[in-house]
């Protein structure tokens, strides 16, 4: 059977307009797919329904189908999205709209029940992770346009692959290296140059990367590409990198199959193609994660602007004259960012910032605190007083929470492009995850010279957040850096580097055949990216300060 060319068009919501309409001009596909939600989307598309009910999914999605639907229906395009959000069988009706208006025959599809709303009242969103068996349903049944709402991101390229292939639901291996390939490409161009640590060392153009796609295999294994004369490059660090992205220990876990991360194995394929073969599965967990978005209360902000001489007596002062008005507001965070520079040439480099984040049930609390009390300070602090922006009444922040509910007590129907409506059943076997011993280390390198320097000019890093913790992604290119890092990079290492974590648990998961260490920091970001907790809310850029912090490393690396 020929390969399945996969491609994706969307990372998030808000993405790159044009890349659906490029994706496909572009090249050979079967299946184009697009990644609209995350845990903060869902909390946006909660206050969207909240506003007006028929609402709830990603807007954008219909906009971008306007000029392409007419093209995928040509070149015979199959269209797979989650951009139905709270809302799936809203879009769906308006994508059956949309084609009538453009009188395009389309077949439509969705799939529904991943809300789980009514158990949970006190949230804004409750949703259910779904799997690709209800879109490989609706695909089987001769769909061209299947809209879901929250399903696992990799179950966008699971659903199609097993429908294509007629993979049953205990061809663990063969599912499992479908969701490798579908996390590589779930976020779009970050698997072709985008976001990359090693970006000047590509062979191809990052200023605008071509969104990726995977040739998948009825085995399981695929071949990670882009079109042909699109910018960005796609080699074995591109796809390493993604493969890191935002996940936790060696095994994977999902709602179709739990595939095995230390398993992977990479080899470059040609000029912007790399082969993922070696992927093991097993059997999903019993339970389906659920994605809870609240309202937590309301926050308020302003930033000082310190200049020249004296900037740490001049924070201390404005924190004093400050703490009256703070006294009953329920949560402060100051934070002073040294961003000045002595005998600097220009007004900006020789500034330092001091952040201040309240928060509060009540939204006058923290209106009252800083718009009043900060601004009344213009004339009566520091020299040189003045702010980055005027603190204004306050705005809702949310929380994000995720809970655990049994397969069976989430009822996923598939609803067909004739109305017919069909139970797609919970997997028949589960495993309950243990966490995987760690694998043999190789032999340290030789004692030898070293150098203090960076540890990002040795190694990539990739970051991101779940809720909130965060996990930073570490890997290198040769096996003497590997046998350098994953002795030198200890969980004690990281903490010293990164002294955020040093009073949080810190796991360090060992991925040898990637030459990778992920390591998960729980409770760093807070309350999740809603409730902006942290300067970097989503720690995109933990991994890019732990590149830059400087610690003992061999001449021979250098």
């Amino acid at each position: 059977m020929t390969a399945l060319r996969i491609g994706n068009a969307s990372g998030f919501y808000g993405d790159r307009f044009d890349a659906m309409r490029e994706m496909l001009t572009g090249g050979e596909l079967d299946v184009l797919t697009g990644d609209y939600l995350a845990e903060l989307t869902m909390l946006i598309l909660g206050r969207d329904r909240l506003k007006d009910p028929s609402a709830g999914y990603a807007r954008t999605f219909l906009r971008q189908l306007e000029e392409s639907l007419g093209l995928a229906h040509d070149r015979r395009v199959r269209i797979v999205t989650n951009a139905g959000g709270l809302n799936p069988a809203g879009l769906a009706d308006a994508v059956r709209q949309l084609a009538q208006r453009l009188g395009i025959p389309v077949r439509v599809a969705h799939v529904e029940g991943d809300d789980l709303g009514p158990r949970c009242p006190d949230s804004l969103t409750a949703h259910a992770y779904l799997g690709g068996f209800g879109i490989a349903a609706c695909l089987r049944e001769g769909a061209d346009v299947v809209v879901t709402g929250r399903v696992t991101d990799a179950a966008l390229v699971t659903g199609p692959a097993a429908a294509h292939f007629g993979w049953g639901p205990t061809e663990y291996d063969r599912l499992a290296g479908a969701v490798v390939a579908g996390h590589v490409l779930e976020c779009g161009t970050q698997a072709t140059g985008g976001n990359y640590a090693f970006f000047r060392d590509g062979s191809g153009d990052v200023r605008r990367p071509g969104f990726p796609l995977a040739e998948l295999h009825a085995d399981g294994t695929s071949v990670i590409t882009k079109h042909p004369g699109t910018g960005g490059f796609v080699d074995v660090g591109t796809v390493t990198a993604q493969l890191l992205y935002e996940t936790d220990g060696a095994r994977y876990a999902g709602p179709d199959v739990t595939a095995r991360l230390d398993t992977v194995r990479l080899t470059q394929d040609g000029p912007d193609r790399v082969r993922v073969e070696g992927v093991r599965g097993e059997a999903p967990p019993p339970t389906l994660k659920v994605g809870c978005s609240r309202l937590g209360g309301f926050r308020n902000e302003v930033v000082f602007v310190l200049t020249g001489l004296d900037i740490e007596a001049k924070a201390a002062l404005v924190r004093q004259q400050m703490e009256p008005a703070l006294a009953e507001v329920a949560d402060i965070r100051w934070e002073l960012a040294r961003t000045d520079r002595a005998d600097a040439d220009t007004e900006e480099t020789a500034s330092a910032l001091l952040r201040l984040v309240v928060r509060d049930p009540a939204q006058e609390a923290v209106g009252r605190a800083l718009s009043g009390a900060a601004v009344e300070l213009a004339l009566a602090s520091y020299p040189g007083f003045h702010v980055v922006a005027p603190p204004e009444k306050g705005s809702p922040y949310g929380v994000f929470e995720a809970a655990h509910v049994p397969q069976g007590e989430v009822e996923q129907v598939a609803v067909l492009p004739d109305g017919r409506r069909v139970a797609v059943p919970p997997a028949a076997d589960t495993l309950v995850l243990d966490d995987v011993p760690e694998p043999l280390l190789p032999e340290p390198l030789a004692p030898g010279a070293t150098r203090h320097a960076p540890l990002g000019l040795v190694a990539g890093a990739r970051s991101g957040d779940k809720g909130g913790n965060a996990n930073v992604g570490v890997w290198v290119r040769t096996d003497e850096a590997w046998r350098w890092l994953v002795h030198a990079l200890t969980v004690e290492r990281f903490r010293e580097l990164i002294p955020e974590s040093r009073e949080l648990p810190v796991t360090r998961h060992v991925l040898p055949h990637l030459r990778a260490l992920n390591f998960v920091v729980e409770g760093i970001l807070g309350a999740g990216v809603a409730s902006r907790h942290r300067f970097d809310p989503q720690a995109k850029a933990l991994g890019e300060w732990l590149r830059s912090r400087h610690l003992d490393i061999p001449e021979v690396l250098l």
